[in-house]
């Protein structure tokens, strides 16, 4: 899910603008720093058709920090990826040190209308997005430091992105005018064959870039890059080590790595024709998409593990503040435990006091809950430890606050996989401990661990990023100019955020009123943040 900064709105993953105000979204899970997944689409995935996807630098970004997912700002503006020849022409350094002020200019000029029009009018996100921008980079720099670049799965990978993205941006500029077609559609199979020195009728032209004797040099670079991407996908958990490739995948990955070098090698040959701004585009691209890759592989191996936080951490810091003290939750959890061990009805007691709205309605009740389905375990643990019709002794403490739990009977039923499994009815009161951030009112409650816990990885992410920044400079400019969308631009962005509200059920006008919401249940039980009632389906 994304949520809009401004008004809070919650929306599906593919819309990146709020349809009420205009707000870049951000990425639900960007309070903490994960475990990255992935780097590039097209190093997690197999290869596909979608290798040719010229987006993947946005896909990218959820798996940064926090500080420097803003970047998606920049790279999702629908900006081309390629690579930049400037001042530095003819020095192959491929880091990047200092963005100008023109640079920053040419990066948006074919961006997302929308997305300029946010960043044009927030002055503080405008220099958000230099400030990620300068973080990313940094970070990428300390990558190359720590010898992340020699892996030679990662210089294959960043070879490839320099192949892509080549491809990409001269695509783009020789079909300027044309009809918007899927990448590299002009391409055609004669073209493709001849790469492979396969038979043909007629010379296609390609002879000039490529002799005889390359069919075989093809055939060994594309098995190392498949080879490459395969690893670096298994690496990131998205391709399981016993799986193979089909031959219907492995001819679409030759199929698309033959038209990206064809027109990498007609770029390459026809660079003092393009003229000097697209080269310099080029350039730029390809160096900031390396460093997305590099940025990320550094917060996979090393990042994360410098900005962990340990539970005697958590436990530590909500011990100094009183803010967190929950002895007044606990007494009146024990208040209401006494009464239902008298005898009281439990299921009244549970629609009077229980804080749990997914359960609070029907007496505290869950039904046929299967064992091991989600449940917190301290709270399956104490429910599965009772003999139908028995009260917990003691309270039970999870992290969303103090239950008191009631067995109503223990059955037999199917998993999820539709294994046989034991199920249970059970019944609760929660006293709630969970939290509102004070900083966002509108957000959902979470537990005083996992806000502790976000905040002190925070902190630490803070650290780790300026001293990476203060021992690798890097100059962005922040007087850049916002090229200002035209009416044309912007009416035809509205109605495509239009079609993909209505592909996600909204109406047109935005989002339904609260009548029109359905309500969804919410299990406080399930060591999970309740979700918020989504809209209805039309």
């Amino acid at each position: 899910m994304k949520i809009c900064p401004e008004c809070h709105t919650e929306y599906e993953n593919n819309i990146d603008i709020c349809p009420k105000d205009n707000t870049i979204l951000n990425d639900e899970n960007q309070s903490t720093v994960s475990t990255p997944e992935t780097v590039l689409n097209n190093t997690a995935e197999t290869p596909k058709s979608s290798t040719v996807n010229t987006n993947s630098a946005a896909k990218a970004s959820s798996t940064l920090p926090k500080a420097l997912a803003v970047l998606a700002v920049l790279l999702a503006l629908g900006i081309g990826l390629v690579v930049w020849k400037t001042k530095f022409a003819g020095h192959h350094d491929e880091s990047l040190n200092r963005v100008s002020k023109e640079d920053m200019q040419l990066l948006l000029k074919d961006a997302n209308p929308m997305q300029l029009k946010s960043i044009g009018s927030s002055p503080e996100q405008k220099k958000k997005v230099a400030e990620s921008l300068k973080q990313l980079l940094a970070v990428a720099s300390q990558a190359r430091k720590e010898g992340i670049a020699e892996d030679p799965n990662v210089k294959r990978e960043l070879e490839s992105i320099r192949s892509l993205i080549t491809a990409s941006i001269y695509d783009k500029k020789i079909n300027e005018g044309k009809a918007e077609m899927p990448p590299f559609s002009f391409i055609t199979e004669d073209q493709v064959k001849e790469f492979w020195g396969e038979a043909q009728a007629e010379p296609s032209g390609l002879s000039k870039y490529f002799g005889g004797g390359d069919k075989r040099r093809h055939e060994t670079e594309f098995q190392q890059f498949l080879d490459s991407k395969i690893a670096l996908a298994r690496e990131a958990g998205k391709f399981p080590a016993d799986k193979q490739l089909t031959e219907e995948e492995i001819k679409q990955a030759k199929d698309d790595y033959a038209k990206i070098k064809i027109y990498e090698e007609e770029a390459t040959a026809k660079k003092g024709e393009l003229g000097e701004e697209f080269n310099r585009e080029l350039e730029l691209q390809v160096k900031l998409q390396q460093a997305q890759f590099l940025a990320s592989r550094y917060a996979q191996k090393t990042l994360t593990e410098k900005i962990k936080v340990s539970d005697e951490d958590i436990k530590n810091y909500i011990a100094s503040h009183p803010e967190f003290d929950t002895k007044e939750q606990r007494a009146k959890a024990e208040q209401v435990l006494s009464r239902a061990k008298s005898g009281e009805d439990f299921g009244k007691l549970a629609k009077e006091f229980s804080e749990d709205p997914g359960s609070r309605d029907k007496g505290g009740l869950y039904e046929d809950v299967a064992v091991n389905s989600g449940f917190d375990k301290n709270f399956e643990g104490a429910a599965l430890a009772l003999e139908p019709g028995q009260i917990t002794e003691n309270l039970v403490e999870t992290p969303f606050g103090f239950h008191i739990i009631k067995l109503e009977k223990k059955g037999e039923g199917k998993d999820p996989k539709g294994e046989p499994t034991q199920t249970y009815n059970v019944r609760h009161i929660l006293i709630g401990t969970t939290i509102t951030d004070p900083d966002n009112p509108s957000a959902r409650p979470m537990p005083i661990s996992a806000k502790v816990k976000s905040q002190l990885e925070e902190e630490k992410q803070k650290q780790v990023l300026d001293e990476i920044v203060k021992n690798n400079p890097v100059e962005v400019a922040e007087d850049f100019t916002i090229p200002e969308p035209t009416e044309e631009q912007m009416q035809q962005m509205m109605k495509q955020q239009q079609q993909q509200m209505q592909m996600q059920g909204m109406p047109p006008g935005g989002m339904p009123s609260d009548e029109e919401e359905e309500e969804v249940e919410e299990d406080a039980p399930k060591g999970k943040t309740p979700p918020k009632p989504q809209p209805k389906k039309k």
